[in-house]
C-alpha cells in the first residue's frame, strides 16, 4: 500500500508516520493478497482535538474512517478499529449474499471471523424495513436557499431541485459545521 500522510496544524514526525504505517499495515492480514491501494491519511489539530481521517479507495470497496481524540495515537488506534469493523462487515455481507465467482468474496481471506457487534445494534439484513415514507414536491432553488431552509427546519440535510438545471441535489451539514452539496450527474 502507498501511504499519503498529511498534517494540518501538525508536523508529521517520523515516529507518527511509522505508527500510522504499522497500524494501517495490519489491515493487510484481512486480504488474500496485499491490496494495491493508496492510503490517504489526514491528521489535523483543532482546539486541542486531534482529528484523523483515513481513506483507502480500492476496486469495488471504499474504506473510510474518521476519529477525534485528545491524543493522536489513541485516535489512530480508534480509526483503525473502525476500518477493521468495516472490513469484517463487508466480509460477512459478502459471505452471506454473494456466493458467485468474481464477487468481493474472493478479495478477503476465508478464515476471517464474522463481525460480532458489541457497541452497535446488529440488524439482520432481512429485517431492514422502511418505517416511514415522506412525499413532497421539490421546490426549485439554489444551494444557499436550500441551506437556509435546512437550518430553519433544524435538519442535517435538505433535498431540493436546482433552479438552474432542474437536477435533484442535496445540501448537508458537515461535522466541521460547514455545508456540503451533492449534485446528481447528468
Amino acid at each position: 500500500m502507498n501511504y499519503n500522510i498529511r498534517g494540518e496544524n501538525l508536523e508529521v514526525t517520523p515516529a507518527l508516520r511509522d505508527y500510522v504505517e504499522k497500524k494501517v499495515g495490519k489491515l493487510e492480514r484481512y486480504f488474500d493478497t496485499t491490496p494495491i491501494a493508496d492510503v490517504n491519511v489526514r491528521m489535523q489539530v483543532l482546539n486541542n482535538q486531534h482529528i484523523i481521517e483515513i481513506t483507502i479507495p480500492m476496486p469495488q470497496l471504499l474504506l473510510r474512517g474518521e476519529d477525534v481524540h485528545i491524543d493522536m495515537y489513541a485516535a489512530i488506534d480508534k480509526v483503525v478499529e473502525k476500518l477493521e469493523r468495516q472490513i469484517r462487515k463487508h466480509k460477512t455481507k459478502v459471505n452471506r449474499k454473494f456466493r458467485q465467482e468474481g464477487s468481493l468474496k474472493y478479495m478477503f481471506k476465508n478464515e476471517l471471523e464474522p463481525l460480532e457487534l458489541e457497541d452497535e445494534v446488529a440488524v439482520p439484513e432481512d429485517e431492514l424495513e422502511v418505517v416511514r415514507k415522506k412525499r413532497f414536491n421539490l421546490k426549485p432553488m439554489d444551494a444557499e436557499e436550500a441551506i437556509l431552509q435546512m437550518d430553519m427546519l433544524g435538519h442535517n440535510f435538505f433535498v431540493f431541485s436546482d433552479a438552474v438545471d432542474g437536477a435533484t441535489s442535496v445540501v448537508y451539514k458537515r461535522k466541521d459545521g460547514k455545508y456540503g452539496l451533492i449534485e446528481s450527474e447528468a
